[in-house]
């Protein structure tokens, strides 16, 4: 079966940290995914919903960018965030580019209700699982296999993610977590804090949402799924680490830019 490290990590039952990338270009992907001079940065998430990395063809140039980063197997697994998806918007075309581009895995923005966790778990699988259709002459080489072993093993490797971000899917939280083929709940605080009435986190989520985003965990962890969440920093990443998230972000591209600038301006100015 084909592999990748966010898989392997999560087969170890392991921490998998990882990063945003919310900018286009090649060479920009692949500075990010080459930022750990080891192999601590298992996946990359790119953007297509809030950042600025266009789908289609932006989607698989940053993928190629990224698989190609490392020549010894531990590049990150390239994650893609589709643009969009919701009670009546059907994001089976956006998956469709996503997965033909060579992405490990998919990342769905407000997912609330198990209907819609599993008609996304239908356009990600092959038949006789799902109904996603094949004929991209470049997905299986991203992969580095025959198109005979990409169709054999893409059901199995390719992980599945729905975001959990406002108040109607924490109502259905369980019984999206328990869809066959939904392998990861995400949490996104910033939208699930608003949803919920409360403000964003400054940097930690309001107590009452902290609450519900350890319900969320225990319930991913409940039906034995998968359970991520964003952060913007590695001291927060280590926190949730330590509370058994299984798959964490570390920090953004834009992010570390401005920390990093803004770090050295002041070691000039003697502050």
């Amino acid at each position: 079966m084909a592999s990748h490290p966010l898989l392997n990590i999560f087969k170890a039952n392991k921490p998998a940290f990882g990063a945003w990338l919310t900018l286009p270009g090649v060479f920009h992907a692949r500075t990010v995914a080459q930022a750990s001079p080891h192999d601590h940065l298992s996946w990359v998430v790119v953007d297509c919903e809030h950042g600025l990395v266009p789908l289609v063809p932006g989607a698989a140039e940053t993928i190629s960018a990224i698989q190609s980063s490392r020549n010894d197997g531990t590049a990150p697994s390239a994650i893609v965030r589709v643009p969009a998806t919701g009670v009546t918007a059907s994001s089976s075309w956006q998956i469709k580019h996503a997965l033909d581009g060579g992405a490990q895995g998919v990342m769905l923005p407000l997912v609330s209700t198990a209907q819609k966790a599993r008609e996304i778990v239908q356009d990600c699988k092959f038949p006789p699982i799902g109904r996603r259709g094949f004929g991209s002459p470049f997905t299986h080489g991203m992969w580095n296999l025959t198109a005979s072993e990409y169709i054999q093993s893409a059901n199995d490797s390719t992980v599945v993610m729905v975001q959990i971000e406002n108040k109607e899917a924490v109502d259905n939280v369980d019984e999206i977590a328990k869809v066959d083929g939904v392998d990861v709940l995400f949490i996104g605080p910033y939208d699930l804090s608003i949803s919920l009435g409360f403000p964003p986190p400054s940097p930690d989520p309001h107590p009452e949402v902290e609450k519900v985003i350890q319900k969320i965990l225990q319930a991913a962890h409940a039906a034995q799924k998968k359970c991520a969440i964003f952060c913007i920093s590695g001291e927060q990443a280590a926190k949730r680490a330590k509370e058994g998230f299984d798959m964490i972000n570390v920090t953004s591209d834009t992010g570390a830019m401005t920390e990093g600038i803004n770090k050295h301006l002041n070691a000039a100015l003697g502050k």
